[in-house]
């Protein structure tokens, strides 16, 4: 048995990176190895946890930095003494964490890609290069993948650690091109491992836990329930699920399963005036659903998989995606999927075979008409998502990912089970 320290600005919740390293240590306990984690917030036993909370990117200093960093040409001198404070700061916890669990691998994950938390990344990097500790850099998003981080003061701190060029680092990305822009950015290398779903495993079948949830959400027995499992940022267009709502002419409710998350409230606010002026209710249920069925200060709390389960179509419209963990939960979940044919979707996905529903940019009349006949037609949804089911076993299931995770732990620390 090995222990495998995982490192991140958080692990918790249903953002794209906590919902995949949950999977990569599923895989890795059934390998026989242990794991551990560093983050700013942590959903993992306290026992198997060092939780910091200035490592996470939320932290009020580590906002205002940000903030400093991107919002101006120019960086001011108490700012750049500032990130030194808080790497120096940061680097004593990640050596007590190393001291406390012993880890004989590191797996970072999207700290060394995303710059949402530049003393972490740099306090990272200097501690690998003092060490030398096998790293696994698992990257979801670049920073040239995201405007808000094209212009700013942080260029020097960019080049150090978004991502960092280690001999001791091996990088991973999700797509095929990630690999290329990283190669062409960084002048590095990377494998890629796309992310998965335990399709050897479908989902168990309604267990009566979920029958509630429409009455606890006021959602009428007799409307459709669309689906946008995606958290709340401009990237992801949920303006266009509205709109399809409001074109559909069917009784429907527009359910968004996921919180605003790092880019602040008024896309938010915006979409509910949208919602409104377009005479679509809109719910945004966070609050709602968790990874896990829970219960929260008496408050009856559903996972993920209930969303799915309850949903009629699935709404995808996001204009970027570093891969599209809402693709594969709808196809392991057995739902249809309207959705935007992003890059990486084009280049990695479609040509498998899948049958979505699918639109380049704008929703036509003519993906209006497949959606109303998908939602009002189940012998057709059946045979679309069974199809989609068997290419998701096929090309992403845990046992790829397992092949892939006993090939590079021997590559850089001779680990395997």
């Amino acid at each position: 048995m090995s222990r495998i320290g995982f490192i991140s600005t958080r692990f918790a919740g249903n953002d794209g990176v906590s919902l995949e390293t949950r999977k990569w240590v599923s895989v890795l306990n059934d390998l026989g190895h242990e794991c551990c984690f560093f983050a700013g917030e942590s959903d993992w036993p306290e026992a198997q946890s060092y939780v910091l909370p200035e490592a996470h990117f939320n932290h009020p200093h580590v906002r205002s930095l940000t903030a400093e960093l991107f919002d101006d040409y120019r960086r001011h001198p108490d700012t750049s003494s500032a990130i030194k404070q808080l790497q120096d700061h940061l680097k004593k916890h990640l050596q007590s964490f190393l001291r406390q669990f012993e880890p004989q691998i590191l797996i970072v994950e999207n700290a060394l890609a995303l710059p949402m938390h530049i003393p972490l990344g740099l306090a990272i990097t200097e501690l690998v290069a003092e060490t030398a500790i096998p790293v696994i850099a698992h990257h979801h998003d670049f920073t040239w993948e995201r405007e808000r981080f094209a212009v700013g003061a942080a260029s020097d701190y960019l080049r150090a650690a978004f991502p960092p060029t280690l001999p001791s680092i091996r990088h991973v990305v999700i797509n095929s091109n990630a690999q290329h822009q990283l190669s062409l950015n960084a002048g590095v290398s990377s494998t890629i491992i796309p992310n998965v779903m335990d399709f050897d495993h479908p989902p168990l079948s309604p267990d009566g836990y979920a029958d509630d949830l429409r009455a606890e959400l006021a959602i009428q027995p007799d409307k459709y329930l669309l689906l946008q499992p995606t958290r709340i940022v401009q990237r992801k267009r949920i303006e266009l699920s509205v709109e399809l709502a409001r074109r559909l002419e069917l009784e429907c409710v527009l359910l968004v399963s996921h919180e605003a998350g790092d880019e602040g409230h008024q896309y938010q606010e915006y979409l509910q005036a949208y919602a409104d002026l377009m005479g679509v209710r809109i719910l945004f249920a966070a609050d709602r659903f968790r990874f896990q069925r829970t219960r929260v200060n008496g408050i009856k709390l559903y996972s993920l998989a209930d969303a799915y389960n309850q949903a009629n179509l699935v709404t995808y419209p996001s204009l970027i995606e570093g891969f599209g963990n809402a693709f594969l939960e709808a196809v392991y979940y057995r739902r249809p999927l309207l959705m935007n044919s992003y890059v990486i979707f084009k280049m990695d996905i479609q040509p498998k075979g899948f049958r979505f529903v699918t639109f380049d940019d704008y929703i036509d009349q003519g993906c209006v008409e497949r959606a109303r006949q998908i939602l009002q037609n189940p012998e057709l949804t059946r045979e679309m998502v069974d199809h989609n089911f068997d290419l998701g076993q096929r090309y992403f299931s845990y046992n790829i990912l397992e092949n892939h995770l006993r090939t590079i732990l021997l590559e850089v620390h001779g680990l395997v089970a």
